[in-house]
Protein backbone atom coordinates (compact mmCIF):
# COMPACT_ATOMS: atom_id res chain seq x y z
CA UNK A 1 0.00 0.00 0.00
CA UNK A 2 3.05 1.91 0.07
CA UNK A 3 2.07 3.61 3.58
CA UNK A 4 4.02 6.07 4.97
CA UNK A 5 3.69 6.77 9.36
CA UNK A 6 3.14 9.94 10.83
CA UNK A 7 5.16 11.49 13.11
CA UNK A 8 4.31 10.23 16.61
CA UNK A 9 4.70 13.90 18.23
CA UNK A 10 1.21 14.74 18.98
CA UNK A 11 1.19 18.37 18.29
CA UNK A 12 -1.25 19.08 15.73
CA UNK A 13 -4.88 17.98 16.05
CA UNK A 14 -6.23 18.91 12.73
CA UNK A 15 -6.71 16.52 9.59
CA UNK A 16 -4.13 17.47 7.24
CA UNK A 17 -5.66 19.10 4.07
CA UNK A 18 -3.81 16.54 1.96
CA UNK A 19 -6.76 13.57 3.41
CA UNK A 20 -8.74 12.75 1.14
CA UNK A 21 -9.73 9.24 2.66
CA UNK A 22 -11.07 8.49 6.22
CA UNK A 23 -11.37 5.11 7.60
CA UNK A 24 -13.07 3.95 10.85
CA UNK A 25 -11.83 1.00 12.78
CA UNK A 26 -12.45 -1.04 15.56
CA UNK A 27 -10.17 -1.58 18.38
CA UNK A 28 -11.81 -4.93 19.71
CA UNK A 29 -11.12 -7.24 22.26
CA UNK A 30 -12.28 -8.99 25.61
CA UNK A 31 -11.58 -7.25 29.27
CA UNK A 32 -7.60 -6.34 30.06
CA UNK A 33 -6.57 -7.16 26.79
CA UNK A 34 -4.79 -3.99 26.25
CA UNK A 35 -7.23 -1.73 24.05
CA UNK A 36 -6.75 1.47 25.84
CA UNK A 37 -2.94 1.27 25.64
CA UNK A 38 -3.26 0.28 21.82
CA UNK A 39 -5.20 3.35 21.10
CA UNK A 40 -2.65 5.81 23.30
CA UNK A 41 -0.20 4.21 21.94
CA UNK A 42 -0.29 4.69 18.30
CA UNK A 43 -2.72 8.06 18.34
CA UNK A 44 -1.80 11.03 16.95
CA UNK A 45 -3.63 13.12 18.81
CA UNK A 46 -4.83 13.53 22.40
CA UNK A 47 -6.62 10.20 22.68
CA UNK A 48 -10.58 10.31 24.09
CA UNK A 49 -10.22 7.60 26.94
CA UNK A 50 -13.51 6.86 29.33
CA UNK A 51 -11.80 4.67 32.00
CA UNK A 52 -13.31 4.65 35.49
CA UNK A 53 -11.92 3.24 38.62
CA UNK A 54 -13.18 -0.64 39.03
CA UNK A 55 -15.42 -0.75 42.23
CA UNK A 56 -16.91 -3.34 44.47
CA UNK A 57 -19.74 -3.21 41.88
CA UNK A 58 -18.25 -5.22 39.46
CA UNK A 59 -16.97 -8.17 41.80
CA UNK A 60 -19.25 -11.27 40.39
CA UNK A 61 -19.95 -9.25 37.08
CA UNK A 62 -16.17 -8.95 35.63
CA UNK A 63 -13.81 -11.33 35.51
CA UNK A 64 -10.81 -10.11 36.76
CA UNK A 65 -8.69 -13.61 36.13
CA UNK A 66 -5.47 -13.15 35.29
CA UNK A 67 -5.98 -9.72 35.57
CA UNK A 68 -4.56 -8.60 39.46
CA UNK A 69 -2.93 -5.62 38.85
CA UNK A 70 -5.98 -3.74 36.98
CA UNK A 71 -7.76 -0.75 38.50
CA UNK A 72 -9.72 0.81 35.70
CA UNK A 73 -11.64 -0.13 32.79
CA UNK A 74 -12.85 1.46 29.87
CA UNK A 75 -16.77 1.99 30.37
CA UNK A 76 -17.91 3.84 26.47
CA UNK A 77 -15.06 3.66 24.25
CA UNK A 78 -11.24 4.83 23.48
CA UNK A 79 -10.89 7.56 20.22
CA UNK A 80 -8.00 8.13 18.52
CA UNK A 81 -6.28 9.21 15.07
CA UNK A 82 -3.54 7.75 13.00
CA UNK A 83 -2.83 9.85 9.43
CA UNK A 84 -1.50 6.48 7.99
CA UNK A 85 -0.20 8.32 4.66
CA UNK A 86 -0.69 11.55 3.37
CA UNK A 87 -3.98 10.74 1.66
CA UNK A 88 -5.69 8.15 4.50
CA UNK A 89 -6.50 9.28 7.89
CA UNK A 90 -7.71 6.17 10.40
CA UNK A 91 -10.55 7.04 13.16
CA UNK A 92 -10.01 4.15 15.73
CA UNK A 93 -12.91 3.48 18.67
CA UNK A 94 -12.09 1.11 20.92
CA UNK A 95 -14.72 -0.92 22.46
CA UNK A 96 -15.63 -2.18 26.15
CA UNK A 97 -14.69 -5.78 26.69
CA UNK A 98 -17.19 -6.90 29.17
CA UNK A 99 -20.41 -8.41 27.82
CA UNK A 100 -22.90 -5.92 29.16
CA UNK A 101 -21.69 -3.11 26.97
CA UNK A 102 -21.97 -5.34 23.75
CA UNK A 103 -25.30 -2.68 23.17
CA UNK A 104 -22.89 0.02 22.56
CA UNK A 105 -20.93 -2.39 19.99
CA UNK A 106 -24.35 -1.75 17.70
CA UNK A 107 -23.58 2.04 17.41
CA UNK A 108 -19.38 1.82 17.54
CA UNK A 109 -19.69 -0.51 14.60
CA UNK A 110 -22.02 1.40 12.25
CA UNK A 111 -19.95 2.57 9.50
CA UNK A 112 -16.72 0.73 10.69
CA UNK A 113 -14.97 -0.50 7.76
CA UNK A 114 -13.58 -3.15 9.82
CA UNK A 115 -12.29 -3.96 13.36
CA UNK A 116 -8.75 -5.30 15.09
CA UNK A 117 -9.12 -7.73 17.70
CA UNK A 118 -6.56 -7.75 20.18
CA UNK A 119 -6.20 -11.13 22.02
CA UNK A 120 -4.14 -12.37 25.33
CA UNK A 121 -2.92 -16.12 24.96
CA UNK A 122 -3.11 -15.93 28.92
CA UNK A 123 -7.29 -15.62 28.29
CA UNK A 124 -7.28 -16.98 24.94
CA UNK A 125 -10.47 -18.43 25.44
CA UNK A 126 -12.09 -15.20 26.48
CA UNK A 127 -11.80 -14.38 22.30
CA UNK A 128 -13.91 -16.56 21.41
CA UNK A 129 -17.27 -14.34 22.55
CA UNK A 130 -15.45 -11.10 20.83
CA UNK A 131 -15.47 -13.04 17.58
CA UNK A 132 -18.85 -14.34 17.92
CA UNK A 133 -20.07 -10.51 17.99
CA UNK A 134 -18.22 -9.12 15.15
CA UNK A 135 -18.96 -12.10 12.99
CA UNK A 136 -22.79 -12.07 13.63
CA UNK A 137 -22.44 -8.44 12.82
CA UNK A 138 -20.69 -9.07 9.32
CA UNK A 139 -17.70 -6.77 10.40
CA UNK A 140 -14.53 -8.09 9.19
CA UNK A 141 -11.70 -8.18 11.01
CA UNK A 142 -7.93 -8.94 11.74
CA UNK A 143 -6.44 -10.18 14.63
CA UNK A 144 -3.36 -9.24 16.87
CA UNK A 145 -1.90 -11.00 19.73
CA UNK A 146 -0.81 -8.63 22.48
CA UNK A 147 1.69 -9.67 24.04
CA UNK A 148 1.80 -9.20 27.69
CA UNK A 149 5.22 -9.46 30.29
CA UNK A 150 5.64 -12.95 31.22
CA UNK A 151 2.58 -14.27 29.44
CA UNK A 152 4.07 -17.87 27.44
CA UNK A 153 4.98 -17.40 23.76
CA UNK A 154 3.02 -19.54 20.86
CA UNK A 155 3.73 -19.76 17.27
CA UNK A 156 1.10 -17.36 15.19
CA UNK A 157 -0.01 -20.65 13.39
CA UNK A 158 -1.05 -22.62 17.31
CA UNK A 159 -3.00 -19.53 17.96
CA UNK A 160 -4.78 -19.31 14.56
CA UNK A 161 -5.60 -23.00 15.19
CA UNK A 162 -7.08 -22.35 18.65
CA UNK A 163 -9.20 -19.10 17.78
CA UNK A 164 -10.47 -21.40 14.72
CA UNK A 165 -9.78 -18.63 11.74
CA UNK A 166 -10.01 -19.08 8.34
CA UNK A 167 -6.54 -18.65 6.48
CA UNK A 168 -7.09 -15.35 5.45
CA UNK A 169 -7.71 -13.70 8.14
CA UNK A 170 -4.48 -11.93 8.80
CA UNK A 171 -2.91 -12.63 12.13
CA UNK A 172 -0.15 -10.71 13.78
CA UNK A 173 1.77 -10.17 17.26
CA UNK A 174 2.04 -6.55 19.34
CA UNK A 175 3.06 -4.71 22.11
CA UNK A 176 0.59 -2.58 22.64
CA UNK A 177 2.66 0.01 24.94
CA UNK A 178 5.15 0.04 21.60
CA UNK A 179 3.61 2.06 18.47
CA UNK A 180 5.69 0.54 16.05
CA UNK A 181 4.11 -3.13 16.00
CA UNK A 182 0.33 -1.55 17.08
CA UNK A 183 1.31 0.37 13.77
CA UNK A 184 2.47 -2.15 11.31
CA UNK A 185 -0.84 -4.38 12.84
CA UNK A 186 -2.79 -1.42 11.76
CA UNK A 187 -0.90 -1.19 8.26
CA UNK A 188 -1.74 -5.08 7.79
CA UNK A 189 -5.33 -4.85 8.37
CA UNK A 190 -5.97 -2.04 6.01
CA UNK A 191 -4.53 -4.03 3.44
CA UNK A 192 -6.55 -6.68 4.43
CA UNK A 193 -9.80 -4.62 3.83
CA UNK A 194 -8.64 -2.76 0.87
CA UNK A 195 -8.26 -6.22 -0.48
CA UNK A 196 -11.72 -7.06 0.08
CA UNK A 197 -13.09 -3.55 -1.63
CA UNK A 198 -11.21 -4.03 -4.27
CA UNK A 199 -12.41 -7.62 -4.72
CA UNK A 200 -16.14 -6.70 -4.61
CA UNK A 201 -16.00 -4.16 -7.16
Amino acid sequence: MGSVLSRPERTVDYVPETVTRSVKLLVAGNFGVGKTTFVSSVSEIRPLRTEETITEASVGIDDMAGLPGKQQTTVAMDFGRITLNPQLALYLFGTPGQQRFVPLWEELARGALGALVLVDTRRIEKADEVLSVLEEREVPYAVAVNQFDGAQTYPLAEIRDALDLTPDTPLTALDARHRGTCLQSLITLVEFLFRRVEARQ
